[in-house]
Parts: structure tokens; C-alpha cells; sequence
């Protein structure tokens, strides 16, 4: 009978391992040989010349990719513009967030609406950033109806997007509402998993709202909170398409809104396939880097 029984998991062992199968096949065509063949040609200078009429290379030059990268000033000089263009959208979105994810989930407040306004917050999500682009592209454009409004009141027309802060804040501000509707449900369903029989003994022990959210809701929410740092700090290094099409892929005005992956891009359309792979070498290892270092902290902070 043991026999029998032992027989039937190496079965159904072996047919999880089929279903794999296909998974790993996807994975190795076309993410795995990608990634090894772009670390490959990172060590390669190759390149078109002439306008495009003449290749050169691909020819080994070992890091030397790397270190022009390093040394030209520009890597560090965008992922600053990435780092603040980030920053600026991601703060206003987690305290909205958290805010508004506390109120949805505290059923006392029994707020008359609740899925209308779920709907409300998470559709600007569904929108295509190229949509959005266009849209506040069109919205804060010189003659656009923004400056028009401002002239009807009586005010000078502002010259949005050829101001360096004007133009981070409106990226930022689409990264914020983009994404604030997906974090905010996110962070919800999180307090919702939280037994309610903690937020009642704080209640019967005169826990002010405050002590309630810093003592229980924080603390217990802090895997999901973690979770929405690190997708979020990978999707601002990768931030490309709402800088691009608002300033034409320019990362204007001079250069102070080009990004990391708009830099990245500038090489695979000029074909230098041998900066633009060490170039993307260097995001992935600081994607992990970063990465681990929240996990890290993360770990730490549960063993004390």
C-alpha cells in the first residue's frame, strides 16, 4: 500500500515538472539568452559609421564599454534626473495611498460609493502612458488649454515644458497618477488581511487612531509596503515612456528630464549595440542591488 502510494507522487511529481516545461522554455528563449548575449556584447565595441553606411566590429575591448560610460559623467547625471523624476511622483503616491487604503478598509466609516470610487482611483492604471503623455502634452503645451486659462484670468502664459521644474514636476505628476490607483488597492487588500480583533482591543484600550496605525496597521502591513517599494523603484529606474514622448525623446530642456533607459535607447537607435549592452549590464546589477539592500533591511528589521 506504501508502495502504491509512492508510486503516485513520483506520478504527479512528474507531470509538474512537464506542465514546467513550457515555462521554462519561454523563459530561456526570450529572457535568458537575451541576457547572456547582451552581457556578451557589452565586452564588444560595435557600432555603425558614416551615417549608417559602415559597421564597425564588433571588436573585443574588454571593459572599456563600461569605463566610457563611467567616466563621461553622463550615467551619473541621468540616473539622477530617474532618481528625482521618481521621488517626486512616488512619495505623494504612498501617503495618498496608505490614506486612502486605511479609509476604504476601516468599515466604520461605511462610506456610501466605495466600489464608484475604487473605479475612479484605479482607471488612470488602464490608461496607456503614450495616451497619457499626448494628453498632458496637449494639456500643457504653449497654446495649450492650461495656458489659455490662465490668460483668460488674467495671468502670464508659462512656458511648461521648456522650464527644467515645470517639466520634472509633470512627469512626476503622471507617474503619481498613473500608479496611485493600483497602489492604493494594493495596500488596501493588505489592512484588510489584518485581523480586525486587533483594531478592537486597541479600541477598548483607548488607542487614539494614530497609536492604531503606527502600533498595528504599519508594522503588520510592512511585507506589502516592501513589496510596493521595490516594484516601484524598478519601474522608476525603468521610467521611459512618459519622459519620452513629452519632450520628443530630447530629456529636455538640456537634458534635465533624460533618463537612464532614454539615455539607453539614444545608443540602440544610434546601433552602438556595445554601450547599449553595457549600459544595460549596469541597470540590472543596480536593480538587484537595490533590491537586496530592501530585503536586507526588510530581514533584519524581523529578526530584532
Amino acid at each position: 500500500m506504501a508502495a502504491t502510494k509512492k508510486s503516485k507522487v513520483v506520478s504527479y511529481t512528474k507531470w509538474g515538472y512537464i506542465f514546467l516545461i513550457p515555462f521554462f522554455l519561454v523563459y530561456c528563449v526570450f529572457s535568458l539568452v537575451p541576457l547572456i548575449s547582451t552581457v556578451y556584447y557589452s565586452f564588444f565595441e560595435k557600432y555603425m559609421a558614416l551615417g549608417g553606411l559602415t559597421q564597425v566590429g564588433p571588436n573585443f575591448v574588454g571593459i572599456q564599454n563600461y569605463i566610457s560610460l563611467i567616466t563621461t559623467g553622463d550615467l551619473l547625471k541621468y540616473a539622477g534626473n530617474t532618481m528625482l523624476m521618481w521621488i517626486l511622483g512616488f512619495i505623494p503616491q504612498i501617503l495618498v495611498s496608505l490614506l486612502l487604503g486605511v479609509w476604504f478598509a476601516d468599515t466604520s466609516i461605511r462610506l456610501k460609493g466605495e466600489q464608484f470610487f475604487k473605479t475612479v482611483i484605479y482607471l488612470p492604471n488602464l490608461i496607456m502612458a503614450s495616451a497619457f503623455s499626448m494628453l498632458f502634452f496637449s494639456l500643457f503645451s504653449d497654446i495649450g488649454p492650461v495656458n489659455n486659462l490662465i490668460q483668460a484670468a488674467g495671468g502670464e502664459p508659462i512656458r511648461w515644458l521648456s522650464n527644467t521644474w515645470s517639466t520634472v514636476f509633470l512627469v512626476a505628476l503622471m507617474n503619481f497618477l498613473m500608479w496611485f490607483g493600483n497602489t492604493t488597492i494594493m495596500l488596501m487588500a493588505g489592512i484588510m488581511g489584518i485581523d480586525t480583533s486587533l483594531f478592537e482591543a486597541a479600541n477598548v484600550d483607548g488607542a487614539s487612531s494614530m497609536q492604531v496605525f503606527t502600533k498595528i496597521t504599519m508594522p503588520l502591513l510592512k511585507p506589502i509596503f516592501i513589496y510596493v517599494l521595490i516594484t516601484s523603484l524598478i519601474g522608476g529606474i525603468q521610467m521611459f515612456d512618459i519622459p519620452q514622448i513629452l519632450t520628443n525623446g530630447l530629456g529636455s530642456p538640456n537634458n534635465t528630464t533624460m533618463t537612464l533607459i532614454m539615455y539607453l535607447n539614444k545608443h540602440l537607435y544610434s546601433k552602438n549595440y556595445g554601450m547599449s549592452g553595457a549600459l544595460s549590464v549596469i541597470l540590472f546589477v543596480v536593480t538587484g542591488i537595490l533590491s537586496f539592500i530592501v530585503f536586507r533591511i526588510n530581514s533584519r528589521d524581523d529578526e530584532y
